[in-house]
Parts: structure tokens; C-alpha cells; sequence
């Protein structure tokens, strides 16, 4: 299957379908919908699905579908885009609105009554875990490179495997990261330098070390993930993936390298694993030359990637070719899968002030309050038109809305990603915080993850080097000056997110996590 332009196409199709939705109203809602069943997901459709029309209907039909063409048309004319946004980046999509004058006393009553329609709504079921089985069969290669157990005397997980590769050859020539990430050439050439040297020699054959991460900070955007990251470096204990958010259970196993961007050559695992490989050297120096140790070496490997605990964008495009309301897996399953006792970092904050901070932060000229609620209400509507045909939980992962939503209203619905978590690990395995009680005290969110992840104790220097340094990746001065969201919009959203919330209170059984106002 040539996916980059067999079911990208569909899937254009379907965010226009949503967009015109939206904006034509219901009796092209109807004329929309019979479309699209008659065509089936990403499939052609042809005269013998007319066969049950009279001749009046049919010429009906395609007067309306005609009319469709070119509306579509006109959309891809006017976007000028090069190819379909996978995962949403997020504003590439627009809906057009009906007036873009919020100056002059507009009524807001329809997009409230928007919210009071999805609030209706919002109910949450537990999901069907996949088998083993199932997961073997859908990604044999994972399963065939990492082992079920690993080396007992380290904390971290890793394992020998063997090295089969010509002595001479470059270990990481092609290693698809390091082609792309050009910033990380001089890390590269550190590992190809070393590499043979950490080589282990055992009965005539040569082994190299493999790691996973024993922990993982897997969200979310915009909640202080990059902070976490920065600060958790300095520990003496701690060693990270060579690049920041290599989005490799996410993305790059499909081949998803810029959102903006088709299918490219999918990242093997092995091009995953070699990113833990500065990391495993270490370890092994500790180790020294036996490579066996009583005691268990305590070094732990992290990867930060702000994608792991939402994005399932891919699966649409692989998996049971899309025809399902929702994805039959997710990555949770497979990381479950190699690693159950995995340790996962979730960084939450207020979902309202989390949605603002991420339109600020991607790059669109001429950015205003007044966009930006254009922008939510737009967003709000498409929610709205999904929740007519599907369920809450089948909109949160649907592809072609979250494609097509002008921001990413789905990110925020942290419980709805956090109960799916707790589906198949336990809920001492999955650390979360608040960005606000972070930023409150650094010194007492640290400790929550030092002691979460056991490690030593620190000398005072270290501890006020970790806890004392300047907050990273914080809002640039331009988007500052915009200063906040029209209280209109405030309103709205706070509404919208409220009952999520309140569900995620109750299963953290902290209020705080309510973010209401004091």
C-alpha cells in the first residue's frame, strides 16, 4: 500500500467533509453524510452505488456533488499546502467563520450553546485492552529485537545483544536520526569513536549493550515538560536519549518526520535503541571490564517525548485501514507490552492556560486574542459535529478532526488520555504533577520525582543546581505583549474543559487538579 498517496488522500477528504459540515449547515450535513457512506472510508465509489437512485435523485445527487468538488476545490486552491498535516501542527485548517468583527458586541450565545451540546455529551468508557497476541502480530519487529527479560543487576533496563555487523562499517551510517539531526553530529561521532571499544567479547562473539529508557516524561505540550527535562539532566543519575523528544513510539516508527509533511521510510527500532547507546556506554564503564557486579548499577536512561501519552494520529493509517470508530491500539499497549514495569512523568496544567501557551507558540504571523477565539470556536464546532455521529472517545482520537480543529482543543483532555494509561499500567507507575505547584516550588516537585524514580540522595550544591536554575522554554517577549485570552473566551473554554477536569480529580483525588479559581 503506497501510503503516502493512497489513504492520505481519504483522509483529505474527510477533513474537508468535517470543515464543510460545519460551515453549510445541516441540510448539507445529510447530503454529506449519505456521501460518504455510500463511498465507505478511503475507498473509491462508483455508479453501482447509484443503482438503488431514480433518475431524478441521481441527477440531484450529482448537481450536489458537483457542488461539492468545487467547494472542495476551492479550499485546497486557497490552502496552497504541499501535503496533508498527519498530526496537528496545529493551524493549518480553517473553518470560515461568520464574522471576524469581535469588536462590535457579537452574540456569543451559539458557541455556548456549542459547549452545552458537547458537555451534554461527555461520558467515558473503558476501553478494550488488545491481546498479546494481537500486538505481536501487528509489530512482530518490536517483539523479535527486545527481550522479555533484562540484565538483573542493573536498574535500568537492558540487555547483550549480539553484533554481527563488519567491524569496519559505520554503526550508525544510516541511522535515520542521526541523518536528520544534524545538530547532533558531534554526539554521533563521540559513538562511532567509541563504539568498538564497547564492544563485549564473550566465547568468540561480540555483544553490544541495549537499553530502553526506564523512565519516560510523556506530557504534555506546553505543561513544562522541557523544565522537567533540564532539570532532571543535572542529576548525576540520570542520562537522557542523545536528542529531546526523538517521538519514536508515536511518529517515527511510521515514518512521520515533520507534521507538515507525508509518510517517509519508517524509523527502525534499531535507529530508536542506538539513542540510548551514550548512555549505555556509561554504563558499562561503571560496570568495568567484567561486566557483572553484585550490586545493581543505578544509573537510569529517560526519554522525553511530550507526543507519548495523546498522540495515536498514525493508527488510522495502518491499522484495520481505518475502518474502525477507534483505534484498536494504542502506544501504551506496546510499550506495556516490552516494558511493564515501565515508569511514566505526566506534567499537567490549567487546560485552558495549556491551549493559549500552545497557540502562542507556533509560528503564524499576526496572531490576536480575537484569532484565537475565532480559532476556539471553530475548533468547538467541529467537536461538536463529530459528537453528532460518534462517541467522546472516538472524536478524541479521531484523525481527521484533530487534523482539521484550528487548535488543539483534544490535548487538554488530559483524563480521557490518563484513564486509557491506567488501562494496562497501575497508577503507582504514573507520576503526575501540576506545572502551577512546579512553578510554586521546583524544590518540592523535584523530590516528588527523585523519590518516584529512587534515586540517591543529592550533596546541597547539586540540589540547589538542580532546583535553583532559571525556568526553560518559557513564553517569548513577543507573545507576552499579546497579553491574556478575551475573558469570553475564558468562559468558554472553562466550560468546556469542566467536567474533564472534575473527572480527573476524582481519579487523582486531588481538587487541585479541578484548576478553579480561588
Amino acid at each position: 500500500m503506497d501510503y503516502k498517496y493512497g489513504l492520505l488522500t481519504g483522509a483529505v477528504d474527510e477533513v474537508e467533509n468535517y470543515k464543510r459540515k460545519s460551515v453549510l449547515g445541516d441540510g448539507w450535513l445529510s447530503l454529506l453524510t449519505t456521501v460518504e457512506d455510500s463511498k465507505g472510508l478511503c475507498q473509491p465509489w462508483g455508479p453501482q452505488n447509484l443503482g438503488f437512485l431514480r433518475k431524478a435523485k441521481v441527477l440531484s445527487f450529482l448537481f450536489c456533488l458537483v457542488a461539492t468538488f468545487f467547494i472542495m476545490a476551492s479550499y485546497v486552491l486557497t490552502r496552497g499546502q504541499k501535503g496533508l498535516q498527519l498530526t496537528p501542527s496545529p493551524y493549518h485548517f480553517r473553518v470560515m467563520s461568520q464574522s471576524s468583527n469581535l469588536s462590535s458586541g457579537r452574540d456569543y450565545a451559539g458557541v455556548k450553546e456549542v459547549v452545552r451540546n458537547i458537555v451534554a455529551k461527555v461520558e467515558f468508557h473503558q476501553r478494550k485492552v488488545p491481546e498479546l497476541m494481537e500486538l505481536r502480530e501487528r509489530e512482530a519487529h518490536i517483539f523479535s529485537a527486545i527481550p522479555r527479560k533484562f540484565l538483573p543487576y542493573l536498574k535500568n533496563p537492558c540487555w547483550y545483544e549480539e553484533y554481527t555487523g563488519n567491524s569496519t562499517v559505520d554503526p550508525y551510517g544510516q541511522n535515520l536520526y542521526a541523518l536528520y539531526s544534524k545538530r547532533f553530529q558531534v554526539v554521533y561521532n563521540h559513538l562511532r569513536s567509541a563504539f568498538q571499544e564497547h564492544l563485549h567479547h564473550e566465547a568468540g562473539r561480540l555483544y553490544r549493550l541495549r537499553c530502553l529508557p526506564y523512565f519516560y516524561i510523556i506530557g504534555q505540550p506546553k505543561c513544562g515538560t522541557t523544565d522537567l527535562y533540564d532539570r532532571l539532566r543535572l542529576h548525576p543519575q540520570v542520562q537522557f536519549t542523545t536528542m529531546k523528544e526523538p517521538h519514536w513510539w508515536t511518529r517515527k516508527r511510521f515514518g512521520i518526520i515533520r507534521l507538515s509533511e507525508g509518510f517517509h521510510s519508517p524509523y527502525p527500532l534499531k535507529d530508536y535503541l542506538d539513542l540510548f547507546d551514550q548512555a549505555a556506554y556509561q554504563i558499562q564503564d561503571l560496570l568495568g571490564s567484567s561486566s557483572r557486579r553484585n550490586s545493581k548499577t543505578d544509573i537510569i536512561i529517560g526519554e522525553a517525548s511530550a507526543s507519548t501519552m495523546w498522540d495515536n494520529n498514525a493508527w488510522v493509517y495502518f491499522y484495520d485501514n481505518g475502518t474502525g470508530m477507534e483505534p484498536p491500539c494504542l502506544v501504551q499497549d506496546f510499550i506495556h507490552a516490552v516494558q511493564p514495569d515501565a515508569k511514566f512523568i505526566v506534567m499537567l496544567r490549567d487546560p485552558v492556560e495549556r491551549l493559549y501557551s500552545d497557540y502562542l507558540y507556533f509560528g503564524m504571523a499576526n496572531k490576536t486574542v480575537e484569532d484565537f477565539h475565532e480559532r476556539v470556536s471553530e475548533s468547538l464546532q467541529l467537536f461538536e459535529v463529530c459528537l453528532a455521529e460518534r462517541s467522546m472517545r472516538s472524536c478524541v482520537y479521531n484523525t481527521t478532526l484533530n487534523n482539521a480543529m484550528p487548535v488543539r482543543l483534544q490535548v487538554g483532555l488530559y483524563v480521557v488520555y490518563l484513564l486509557d494509561w491506567l488501562s494496562v499500567f497501575s497508577r503507582d507507575q504514573i507520576l503526575v504533577l501540576r506545572l502551577e505547584d512546579h512553578a510554586a516550588s521546583r524544590k518540592h516537585t523535584m523530590h516528588k520525582v527523585f523519590d518516584f524514580l529512587e534515586l540517591g540522595p543529592l550533596t546541597q550544591q547539586k540540589e540547589a543546581d538542580i532546583t535553583k536554575s532559571p525556568a526553560s522554554n518559557t513564553r517569548r517577549p513577543a507573545n507576552r505583549n499579546l497579553g491574556p485570552m478575551l475573558p469570553v473566551t475564558r468562559e468558554i473554554l472553562q466550560s468546556f474543559y469542566g467536567p474533564f477536569n472534575q473527572r480527573l480529580a476524582q481519579v487523582l483525588r486531588d481538587p487541585a487538579f479541578l484548576w478553579t479559581q480561588s
